[in-house]
C-alpha cells in the first residue's frame, strides 16, 4: 500500500501560510491579530457562501416536530409539503418575551395570515427540546407545528443558526419548493412585518 502524497496547502491559513507559521522572532502583535482575523474569516466564509436568496430551491430536511397534542409520530419533511406554502419561522427560545409575542401574534392571526392552515403550513423552528415546545404550545394554545432543531441542522442549512440559539429569520416557501420571501431578521414588534408576511404568503399562494 502506498502512502498518500502530502501536497502543499493552497488555502489561506493552511500549513504553509506565514501568518500561522511566522519566522522565529517575528511573531508580533500585528501578526497575531492577523492570524485571528484570518481564522474568523475562514470560519465565516462557508456560511456567507451558502446564503440563500429568493428563487433558490429551499433546502430539504426532516426534523422531529410537535404540536400542542404532543410529539408527531411522523417527523416533518419539507419536501412532503410540496403543493402548499410553507412558512419557516426560526426563533431563539420558547417562552421568552420576544418569541412569545411573535408566536401569539401568529396564533391570533392564524386564519388571516395562514388561512387557518389550509394549504399553508407554519413551522416554528428553534433549538428547544420537544418537552419545552409541547408544553409551551399547550400553555399558549398554538395551532401550528414546531420543529425541535436541537442539533441545529435545519438552522445551519438556512443560515439561521447562532452561537447558542437560532436567529429570528423567516422564510416563505412556495408550492414548488422555492424560496419566495425572506426576512432576516423578522421584527416581531412591527405591524408592518406581519402585513408584509401576509402579502408574501398570498403572493406565494398565487392569490392576487
Amino acid at each position: 500500500m502506498g502512502t498518500a502524497e502530502t501536497r502543499p496547502s493552497l488555502v489561506a491559513g493552511g500549513p504553509d501560510d506565514p501568518l500561522f507559521h511566522p519566522e522565529p522572532g517575528t511573531d508580533s502583535l500585528l501578526q497575531a491579530l492577523g492570524r485571528l482575523a484570518l481564522a474568523v474569516a475562514l470560519t465565516a466564509a462557508p456560511l456567507a457562501a451558502q446564503t440563500l436568496k429568493v428563487g433558490d430551491v429551499a433546502p430539504d430536511f426532516t426534523v422531529t416536530s410537535v404540536t400542542k397534542a404532543g410529539v408527531d409520530k411522523t417527523p416533518f419533511t419539507l419536501s412532503a409539503h410540496r403543493g402548499e406554502v410553507v412558512v419557516l419561522a426560526f426563533f431563539p427560545q420558547a417562552g421568552t418575551p420576544g418569541c412569545t409575542t411573535q408566536m401569539e401574534t401568529y396564533r391570533d392571526r392564524y386564519a388571516a395570515l395562514f388561512k387557518g392552515g389550509q394549504k399553508v403550513t407554519l413551522v416554528g423552528v428553534s433549538t428547544d427540546d420537544t418537552d419545552d415546545l409541547v408544553g409551551w404550545a399547550r400553555k399558549k394554545g398554538f395551532p401550528f407545528v414546531f420543529a425541535a432543531d436541537d442539533d441545529k441542522v435545519v438552522g445551519k442549512a438556512y443560515g439561521a443558526s447562532g452561537m447558542l440559539w437560532h436567529k429570528r429569520h423567516l422564510y416563505v416557501i412556495d408550492p414548488q419548493g422555492r424560496i419566495a420571501y425572506i426576512v432576516r431578521p423578522f421584527n416581531q414588534m412591527s405591524e408592518d412585518a406581519y402585513t408584509a408576511l401576509g402579502s408574501a404568503i398570498a403572493a406565494a399562494s398565487g392569490v392576487r
